[in-house]
């Protein structure tokens, strides 16, 4: 929702445990709370602009007003919800299938056409291996100036300068192959090369109705 042009594929797993009419049920249901939250989520964003806008003195809240703003402007596409059963492998790969047809939209992804340097696809190659490789470590963090010089070891990349190795991680940033924070200061020079680490310790931070659980040990 904070991301501008975001496209979310809704997935709905453990169709096996559902009987077959359950499914389409349950799938409009889910599809129709979203509908509803997306349109709370306008509401609340206009009413606090509002609130703003008509303060005694609104100029103290400049810097809080543009952030709502741009959260304004952001746009969200939700596509149709896919079905899965987990545990069955044609699922899996009616799922694949979905998402790459989707990826391949390019009303969706305009940058799905865009023609990249060669040298996009030397890092990312290059990256891979180093992720891939025993030497990294299970988190798969790793300082991005240390990156860099692992990179320039590799003959075709010697020349690689910091900028332009920016320039790539915001790309594979983008496409989801490291996560890299540049925007937080504390975090702009780590790459994680992992990200699915990260998913791992969201999962254990972050968890649904946390503070209920807590509350019910006595």
């Amino acid at each position: 929702m904070r991301v501008p042009n975001s496209v979310v594929l809704p997935v709905g797993t453990h169709v096996d445990c559902c009987q077959e009419e359950e499914v389409e049920e349950k799938r409009r249901d889910i599809m129709a709370k979203i509908t509803a939250m997306l349109a709370e989520r306008k509401s609340n964003l206009a009413h606090f602009i509002d609130n703003l806008e008509g303060s005694e003195e609104p100029e103290f809240y400049v810097d809080q007003w543009e952030r709502l703003k741009e959260m304004e402007s952001c746009t969200l596409t939700i596509l149709n919800l896919v079905a899965v059963n987990c545990m069955d492998n044609r699922d899996i790969k009616k799922l694949e299938a979905a998402i790459l047809e989707h990826v391949k939209n390019e009303e969706l992804f305009p940058e799905v056409v865009r023609v990249l340097p060669p040298i996009y696809r030397q890092v990312e190659a290059a990256i891979v291996d180093i992720a891939q490789s025993e030497e990294m470590a299970y988190h798969g963090m790793m300082d991005l100036q240390y990156l860099l010089s692992k990179l320039s070891q590799c003959e075709h990349l010697a020349n690689l300068g910091r900028e332009l190795l920016q320039d790539i991680l915001r790309y594979l940033h983008r496409i989801g192959l490291v996560v890299w924070y540049e925007e937080i200061k504390h975090l702009e020079s780590t790459v994680f090369l992992q990200p699915t680490f990260l998913i791992t310790m969201f999962k254990l931070l972050v968890r649904y109705r946390l503070v209920q659980q807590l509350e019910s040990i006595s």
